[in-house]
């Protein structure tokens, strides 16, 4: 009797032993087929065919663990993953965890991650002169055409290429009399996840016929990693000593001004809220007329790009995050239009000021200036714009 309870006993434990090592080889398993994103967002939910070109959700990564997802609708970039001061990885753009609420431009409208194209910013009452010829474009903000009118290519699908680990290809097919642009267009976004913590994105386009062509990114950062902060108390500096000030439709005016003894002087780093007052938004012409930043900064790098054009610093996650690029100017815009109607990804409700964005272009409605670098592009040539955004801790 006695040794039947002990073998009962011994077969309980080899019973529970087996049990338990089951357990552990379906969890080795399911982590080893279904590892999922690092920034926890899923795939499945961005997985569609829109304009009969499949969509899909795309994770590059680097050595070092930082990631970056982007999904083809509009070359957006969904989320970037980068370690704070402490080593743990945040998300520090904002955007949406599915696709659908970045399709539907009636219910969510957003320009969240997007490459921007074919004439990021603004184009003055929807019209363009290309030798000789007049085109006129459809308007979609204050009676001008912004990022390429309401069918900008933030709201049509690249076809992509994901070329290794850290390297996506995006391509843009653009037929001649796309939102009346001229010109058939072939235009690339190339997105590289750089072994020194960098988001590397370089622009490429040909056409058939003279057009214009400006591209950039829209994505809103905010570097604490929890969008419920607004970035008000960021620090940012730009390698800039001028801006072009903008009328009360945000439309260039035409001059160049100094920012010396100025709102919008960030030649030495300050926070961004620091002068961004609601008196001053109040008072000052310029920062009334933008609801806040929303202005084009004339860069002193002159298409350097080993120069540093702008710096981001956030003091809560200690991440900072150093901009290049072989642009003239770049659009520095504070969140003013965030209202909390859109909801992005952890639920988390886009208030104002939860993200700031650094759109590296030539100067907006540069077209019809002929006196600021130009943004016509003709046959024979290729466009050729770059971009680089390095994260580092401090």
């Amino acid at each position: 009797m006695l040794l039947t309870i002990i073998r009962m006993k011994n077969l309980k434990k080899v019973l529970a032993g087996v049990t338990l090592s089951a357990m552990a080889l379906a969890s080795c398993n399911e982590s080893q087929t279904a590892p999922g994103l690092v920034s926890g967002l899923d795939t499945e939910r961005f997985d569609s065919i829109v304009n009969d070109i499949p969509v899909q959700l795309f994770e590059l990564k680097n050595a070092n663990g930082m990631c970056v997802d982007v999904t083809n609708f509009g070359g957006r970039v969904v989320a970037i993953m980068v370690p704070d001061r402490n080593g743990e990885m945040q998300d520090v753009v904002l955007g949406f965890d599915n696709l659908k609420q970045y399709t539907d431009s009636v219910n969510s409208p957003s320009d969240f991650g997007a490459a921007i194209g074919r004439y990021a910013n603004r184009l003055n009452k929807g019209e363009i002169t290309i030798d000789g010829e007049k085109y006129t474009l459809p308007t979609n903000n204050f009676g001008h055409t912004l990022h390429g009118g309401p069918s900008g290519w933030q709201y049509q699908v690249y076809e992509a290429e994901k070329v290794n680990e850290s390297t996506l290809k995006l391509t843009m097919r653009s037929k001649d009399g796309d939102m009346n642009f001229p010109g058939n267009v072939v235009a690339t976004v190339t997105y590289t996840v750089t072994d020194d913590n960098a988001l590397d994105i370089k622009y490429e386009a040909t056409t058939d016929k003279a057009t214009v062509i400006n591209m950039t990114n829209h994505s809103y950062f905010n570097l604490s990693g929890n969008p419920e902060n607004t970035i008000l108390e960021d620090s940012l500096y730009l390698n800039s000593t001028s801006f072009t000030p903008v009328d009360s439709t945000y439309m260039t005016t035409g001059e160049i001004v100094t920012t010396e003894n100025t709102l919008f002087d960030f030649s030495t780093m300050k926070t961004v809220g620091r002068d961004m007052t609601e008196e001053n938004i109040k008072n000052d012409v310029q920062l009334h007329n933008g609801n806040g930043y929303d202005h084009n900064w004339v860069l002193d790098t002159k298409g350097d790009d080993t120069q540093i054009a702008a710096t981001l610093k956030c003091a809560k996650s200690g991440i900072q995050m150093d901009m290049y690029t072989n642009e003239p100017g770049v659009q520095v815009y504070s969140g003013n239009f965030l209202d909390g109607t859109a909801v992005g990804k952890k639920g988390i409700v886009y208030k104002q000021r939860t993200g700031i964005c650094l759109e590296t272009q030539k100067y907006p409605d540069t077209p019809n200036k002929p006196e600021w670098p130009s943004a016509f592009l003709n046959p024979g040539e290729k466009y050729y714009s770059h971009c680089v955004y390095k994260f580092s801790t401090f």
